[in-house]
């Protein structure tokens, strides 16, 4: 490679070593990195300064081709093609990390999501950042996208070291999950019965290998051992807008400096190499009521006089008031499919996307779709794949005559109300008794009868049933309350169905739900809980997708999805899930963990959720409640090769 001069822009064509690593580096998710172009014209090298060039496209512009940052912008799809796809491109770019493992450390070499190069231009690139970084440093390139997996598996090991993302992920050190900082106490367990042992307070920080799904509303959470964004804990997290990480080692850190028990400014970055901690003074404030209890969580009125089951296709969004917001959103979801969406299901690629006016034309390629009319396409694929299964809504006001039905549990309602006003130490074994007198209080006849017929109506033939909960205290933008509600699984008989039913009202006034509804301000009155009860389909696989990057809230172009291969563990949470990244914009997946299982899924299931991913994209600007069409949507769903079922839709909070 010819030699030429260093300057702020970068390095440009001479080696790389570890002290021009650094100065030119930035930060990401725990590992420096140095952005890399490989001009192939003139065999020159170029490492870019982070700190002055955000994007390979400007830099190469601006400082290669003598093009303005303007005109770079106003053509960076035509450019973005040379640069990705053509096959007789001029620049070849890419990243270039340090991880480092102990004593240990390697470079991994990648290139951009969307890059469709061949194995002998990989192997080209690959060749020449080798020869201009530190030799001493292993080097191994990282397939950024399935097919680059699959176009590197035919060559030799030897002529391209490579890694995969999920073989990085499961040894990644740190991992920020939900980027903030907050002060409080320290709490590190080391196993749940220690975490049960002891009482939990708003201001403490927990730090565990696995964080309980009944956590009650905390400061922030250190998980110290790996975990996925879309966990239960995990979502709460992002709901309460508290920092939240994985940190490999945090017990030995916090023994380190002996931290437990210690007052601490807690602070999650992703552009950091590791968790904050930092020793602070106890606050003289502790008797003061934390900022977030002035948030408070307004319900629309809830009506509970007297309404129908209502087979799922029956209902709308606007009906939350009467069937929660589960079935609501089901409800809505059965006339989307049937093709009684407007425009708004193209939100989310109308809109502008600077430098470009909107991505109608990525949603063209996504949907293979030569024509104009994108909604008939997009409808089309809705109307094809998707499907919601069969199922009844059981409306707040059958909650409430059960209620009423009891004086016994009328005196208990009255009791924890009471204890509520007062905020008096009794609520978990009120919450624990008002339970149990609703588990074995009989459902009227009149009641039995309306939802036997409703069965008979809706749902006859069906052998398993699953039965979930449909509160208005649910599935809310300020208020996601995951897991906090009770859902049945493999419900079969009529007897067993009516005791799945009870149990769903019962957890309305868990001591868990009842504690955190107070925290948001959400009175007891308020609240009431409907029912669905759908047919249990059959699926190869399933699991949850948000349809926004956790781990990088600024990128607008992927999805994150976690999948189970084994479908009962996507409701139990008994296996670390797989986990992927979907693009929505030019298309193509990469696999970011593997979790338990012990191969990735087959290309063919990689197919399915591409189509998931955009899917996704199309109800999450239905499900809008604005014109941003930015607010990210939290579905939870099951797949065989060709059907996509979608279980329940809610609001992801960011």
């Amino acid at each position: 490679m010819a030699v030429q001069e260093a300057d702020v822009a970068g390095l440009v064509g001479e080696q790389l070593t570890m002290s021009a690593f650094n100065q030119l580096s930035g930060s990401l998710g725990g590992y420096s990195f140095v952005k890399v172009v490989v001009d192939r014209h003139n065999g020159t090298i170029h490492f870019l300064n982070n700190a002055r060039h955000e994007f390979h496209a400007i830099y190469i512009g601006q400082e290669i081709l003598g093009i303005d940052g303007d005109e770079m912008r106003a053509r960076i799809d035509e450019f973005n093609q040379s640069f990705y796809h053509a096959s007789d491109r001029r620049f070849f770019l890419g990243i270039l990390s340090l991880h480092k493992r102990e004593d240990k450390r390697m470079f991994s070499l990648e290139t951009v999501e969307v890059d469709t190069m061949s194995a002998d231009m990989i192997e080209f690139f690959y060749g020449e950042v080798r020869r201009n970084v530190d030799p001493a440093t292993p080097l191994f390139f990282k397939p950024a996208n399935h097919l680059q997996e699959q176009e590197v598996a035919e060559l030799p090991v030897e002529r391209l070291p490579r890694i995969l993302a999920h073989e990085l992920f499961s040894t990644a050190e740190f991992v920020a999950l939900n980027p903030g900082t907050t002060k409080g106490r320290l709490r590190a367990f080391r196993s749940e019965q220690e975490y049960r042992e002891n009482t939990l307070e708003w201001f403490d920080i927990v730090v565990m290998h696995r964080v309980p799904d009944d956590i009650p509303r905390l400061a922030g959470i250190i998980n110290a051992s790996h975990t996925t964004p879309l966990s239960h804990t995990n979502v709460l997290a992002t709901g309460w807008s508290i920092p939240n990480a994985i940190q490999l080692g945090a017990f030995d850190l916090i023994d380190r400096e002996h931290l437990d028990g210690q007052w601490v400014e807690y602070e999650v970055s992703p552009k950091a190499a590791e968790v904050g901690l930092r020793l602070i003074d106890e606050p003289q404030d502790l008797g003061q009521r934390p900022a977030w209890y002035a948030q408070r969580i307004t319900l629309e009125e809830p009506e509970d006089t007297y309404n129908p089951i209502l087979n799922l296709g029956k209902i709308r969004y606007n009906d939350s008031h009467r069937y929660g917001t589960k079935a609501a959103n089901l409800g809505e979801l059965h006339h989307v499919l049937a093709n009684e969406s407007p425009r708004r299901l193209l939100g989310f690629f109308s809109v502008p996307r600077p430098p470009r006016d909107n991505l109608m034309p990525y949603l063209a390629k996504l949907l293979d779709n030569d024509g104009d009319d994108q909604l008939a396409a997009a409808q089309q694929l809705l109307a094809e794949r998707v499907r919601v299964p069969r199922g009844i809504a059981l409306p707040f006001s059958m909650h409430q005559g059960f209620l009423e039905s009891s004086p016994k549990i009328q005196q208990a309602i009255g009791k924890l109300k009471m204890a509520l006003e007062l905020n008096a130490r009794e609520i978990e074994p009120l919450c624990v008794e008002l339970q149990q007198l609703i588990r074995k209080t009989r459902v009227p006849d009149y009641l039995l009868s309306e939802l036997d017929s409703a069965l008979v109506e809706n749902l006859a033939g069906v052998r398993t049933f699953v039965v979930r909960s449909s509160s208005n205290a649910e599935d809310l933008a300020g208020f996601s309350a995951a897991g906090i509600y009770e859902s049945y699984n493999h419900v079969t008989s009529a007897e067993k169905i009516v005791e799945s039913v009870k149990d769903v009202w019962a957890s309305l006034v868990s001591a868990r739900s009842v504690r955190l509804r107070q925290q948001a301000g959400i009175s007891l009155d308020d609240c009431f809980m409907g029912v669905v009860i759908q047919e249990q389909v059959q699926a190869d696989f399933g699991g949850v997708m948000v349809t926004t990057n956790p781990m990088n809230r600024n990128d607008f172009r992927n999805v994150y999805i976690n999948v189970s291969p084994n479908v009962t563990d996507v409701v139990e949470g008994s296996k670390q899930p797989m986990q992927y990244l979907y693009s929505t914009v030019e298309g193509g997946g990469r696999t970011v963990s593997l979790g338990d299982a012990k191969e990735d899924l087959s290309p063919k299931a990689h197919a399915q959720l591409q189509r998931l991913a955009i899917v996704g994209r199309l109800l999450q600007s239905h499900f809008s409640p604005d014109y941003t069409f930015d607010s990210p949507v939290d579905i939870e769903w099951l797949a065989t090769d060709e059907i996509l079922y979608v279980l329940q839709l809610r609001p992801y909070s960011i």
